[in-house]
């Protein structure tokens, strides 16, 4: 069963450009729709509405980060700080034996 996407859900885009990107579920458009931001490619001033679909939920949260998102005290820097050590998590396991990195991570 997979996990749910509620807001402040970590999640990964499994089509698209954005394909491997790692992005923060800032809210729910509707059943179908959540817009989500990463602080890089995708910032708060520009952020990407996905299906749920085409997003696969990681074990991670951050109900904070939505929480100052709603009062307007989240930056695009704390985001990228936020989703660093999933980005390396997930990079580290890209890894192959030759210790050269598979593009599912991009950033």
């Amino acid at each position: 069963m997979r996990p749910e996407i509620f807001e402040g859900s970590a999640v990964i885009s499994q089509k698209g450009r954005d394909k491997g990107r790692v992005f923060v579920v800032l809210y729910q458009v509707d059943a179908d729709f959540v817009m989500v931001a990463d602080g890089d490619t995708r910032n708060l001033d520009r952020m990407k509405k996905k299906r749920r679909k085409h997003v696969r939920a990681l074990p991670a949260a951050f109900p904070d980060a939505v929480k100052q998102w709603r009062e307007g005290t989240l930056k695009d820097s704390d985001l990228r700080r936020i989703l660093w050590p999933l980005r390396e998590k997930l990079a580290g396991a890209a890894r192959n034996d030759s210790g050269r990195e598979e593009p599912i991570v991009q950033g």
